[in-house]
């Protein structure tokens, strides 16, 4: 059975950030709070880690992760990141938006398909940006779900579900909504809208 870790959402205690940031750096697979929903996490590169969220999930090898960075300067590493893309992700990040970009080949292969393009997000919440800093790598970002595809709110559940399937740790961060980050790609200079969720459009001018 998985442990629940419950560490302040606003105030992250940092003796129990590290332990969770001690389970990533170990290929551990957590699910953790963002500034939307909950999400299952590990290290970006390490590629058991992310096998073993497929099978968690299960999900088709088709069907592509997010990952979390730490600030614009860690989106910039695994992105090529235009003055423009810059100037919009300034406007609306940390917040609950992923953001689709071409991504460079520090993005694992695994990651991508032929157009060569990712999912990165910056959450607007305090658990999620100590565990990025902590680990010094990429956090992925799936939603947490239930095998009808529902997005999971709260930490229990999600325990009592996902220990089942090899899930290392559940941080609470609180219960949150099923609301998703609204998703927008910014490929070629253009923004454009591929889900709308949680974040509003109107920072971006639509």
């Amino acid at each position: 059975m998985a442990n629940i870790h419950i560490i302040n959402p606003e105030h992250p205690q940092p003796r129990k950030v590290a332990q969770i940031v001690e389970m990533l750096d170990r290929g551990g697979v957590v699910a953790y709070p963002t500034d939307t929903v909950y999400g299952l996490g590990c290290d970006l590169h390490n590629r058991k880690a992310l096998d073993r969220i497929y099978q968690m999930k299960g999900m088709e090898r088709s069907h592509l992760l997010s990952f979390v960075c730490p600030d614009l300067t860690g989106v910039a590493k695994y992105t090529y990141l235009s003055d423009f893309g810059h100037r919009v992700l300034r406007r609306i990040l940390p917040g609950p938006y992923t953001i689709i970009l071409q991504a460079t080949t520090l993005v694992p292969r695994v990651l991508l398909q032929k157009r060569r393009t990712v999912g990165i997000r910056i959450p607007d919440s305090p658990i999620t940006q100590a565990l990025v800093a902590g680990l010094g790598r990429p956090i992925i970002s799936t939603s947490v779900t239930d095998s009808s595809g529902e997005i999971l709110s709260d930490p229990v559940e999600i325990r009592d579900i996902y220990s089942k399937r090899g899930l290392d740790a559940v941080v609470d961060g609180g219960f949150l909504g099923n609301n998703p980050s609204t998703v927008i790609s910014l490929i070629d200079d253009e923004i454009e809208v591929i889900r709308e969720g949680k974040g509003p459009l109107d920072p971006l001018g639509l």
